[in-house]
């Protein structure tokens, strides 16, 4: 290869990691094995990226074909940038790569390493090491997180007879969001999933002792919701006041590449809401969250304000994403929904309450309101009457036309306003979740998408219960696709 596109190549991978540290590592990988797989994640712990140098085919003991070696190496979570090499451009490339660290099994430390001269015209380091056994099962295990899982969506079309509809109609109505132009406003909240290895219980005292071994970061909260929109076939605008820290500009970037346009106004007096979930065995051990949950400033509000003016004519529906956490004021909310009025727009609503006070009912007069029973009964003070009163009390408050109220494994309780006042009910799609968090994202976006193109009450409610039913059967949140939703409703 000659210099210019070997330099090209190495500036590109730079330019891609941006401040990250980046750790190298090279071989013929013929077949990956448990020592690959313990001297690749060992690799991944000394920096940001990992970066693996492939030899080409025609090298010495180069057995198997260039491209499915790559396809094993590009499968493994801990490898970020997989790159073509012969062994005569290694130096080369190295130096013009300049990664944090080098790093090279144990058993070539004794030998003669071309690659120590080239860390040492940079300052880099050449690290000697084959790993720690557990680092194996555990890759094994994320691998299995980041396949695609098939989905074990129940359907339940008596439902849809018994309100005069079916699974071809509401596939139509999945169609029509190509098209549609929507607005989420609310937190930005980034989750983070830390999967560890566990070591047993300390000998000192009765903690439970684990190692991380692969940390992954997701776009939540609000901005989620506005990727499930992009996924599900609609434009979005994500809008959101974040800290003015690294996180935000991290998020800005992730929200681009699925699609979304996003208003991040920067506020210095909070960080972005960061959620860190400590997981083993498919389990979350511990989660941690960092945050500062006061009102914005009036600036803030003033600023939201005016690029909505800007945007609202445009657009078919606004989605308050509300977490509690600050960024969604009343009077904030407020001159939103009389602008939302004024525009003829409907607008829907979540509030999240898990470890917070929230009060859905503020969102006066929208479209449709998704809340847990909790959070039904904080809006209504009341946590002893029958859920089905309760309800009908968070509606009337709200002036809402509909509500959802779920119910976790139990389901979904399903209310329309008066003069109706129908209900129904729908059970959990997915008696086997893998991950639930971000269930309640996937059904507001996809029954708020529904309703605005055309759906009913219950179809919208059908349909985001598929949605939520194929969340909930991967880990992190990670935008709904049109196809995945409609290969559900097709079957």
């Amino acid at each position: 290869m000659p210099r210019n596109e070997l330099e090209m190549r190495a500036n590109g991978l730079r330019e891609q990691a941006g401040q990250d540290r980046l750790v190298f590592v090279s071989g013929n990988f013929n077949i990956i094995h448990p020592g690959h797989l313990r001297l690749l994640n060992f690799a991944r712990t000394c920096g940001d990226r990992l970066i693996v140098g492939l030899f080409e085919d025609g090298e010495p003991s180069v057995v198997l074909p260039y491209d499915i070696r790559c396809e094993s190496l590009e499968s493994l979570v801990a490898v970020s940038n997989v790159v073509p090499l012969t062994n005569s451009e290694l130096t080369e490339f190295i130096k013009l790569l300049r990664p944090h660290a080098v790093v090279k099994g144990r058993e070539h430390q004794s030998a003669q390493n071309p690659e120590r001269e080239a860390v040492r015209s940079y300052g880099g380091h050449l690290v000697f090491s084959a790993g720690e056994a557990h680092f194996s099962t555990a890759d094994l295990m994320l691998r299995e997180d980041s396949l695609a899982i098939k989905t074990q969506v129940c359907h339940e079309p008596e439902f849809l007879v018994r309100h005069g509809s079916s699974l071809n109609k509401i596939s139509k109505i999945v169609e029509r969001f190509s098209g549609l132009k929507v607005a989420v406003l609310g937190e930005l909240i980034v989750d983070e999933y830390i999967s560890c290895d566990p070591l047993g219980m300390s000998q000192e005292d009765p903690t439970i002792v684990v190692t991380p071994i692969e940390s992954r970061v997701f776009t939540g909260g609000a901005g989620i919701v506005a990727g499930h929109m992009v996924g599900l076939g609609a434009e979005a605008t994500f809008i959101s006041i974040t800290g003015d820290d690294e996180i935000s500009t991290r998020s800005e970037a992730a929200l681009a590449s699925f699609g979304v346009r996003s208003r991040l106004i920067r506020d210095g007096s909070r960080p972005t809401v960061l959620k860190q979930r400590y997981r083993a065995a498919n389990k979350t051990l511990l989660r941690v969250s960092h945050l500062r949950s006061h009102d914005v400033d009036e600036e803030f509000v003033s600023a939201v304000l005016e690029y909505l003016d800007k945007l609202l004519p445009t657009i078919h529906l606004l989605v308050f994403s509300d977490f509690n956490y600050g960024c969604l004021p009343q009077v904030l909310v407020d001159a939103v929904i009389d602008r939302c009025r004024k525009e003829g727009i409907p607008y829907i609503a979540d509030s999240q309450a898990s470890s917070q006070v929230s009060d859905v009912s503020r969102f006066h007069g929208a479209e449709l309101i998704s809340a847990t029973e909790h959070e039904v009964r904080l809006a209504v003070n009341d946590f002893k009457s029958g859920l089905q009163n309760v309800a009908n009390r968070l509606l009337d408050k709200s002036g809402a036309r509909m509500l959802f109220v779920k119910l976790g494994a139990e389901g979904m309780l399903i209310l329309a306003a008066p003069p109706s006042f129908a209900t129904s009910s729908l059970p959990a799609m997915n008696v086997n979740p893998v991950d639930v968090a971000g269930a309640g994202d996937a059904l507001l976006a996809a029954a708020g998408l529904s309703l605005v193109a055309g759906a009913n009450l219950w179809e919208s409610a059908y349909i985001g219960s598929v949605a939520a039913g194929i969340q909930v059967s991967r880990v992190g949140n990670i935008p709904l696709e049109q196809t995945a939703l409609l290969r559900e409703l097709n079957l």
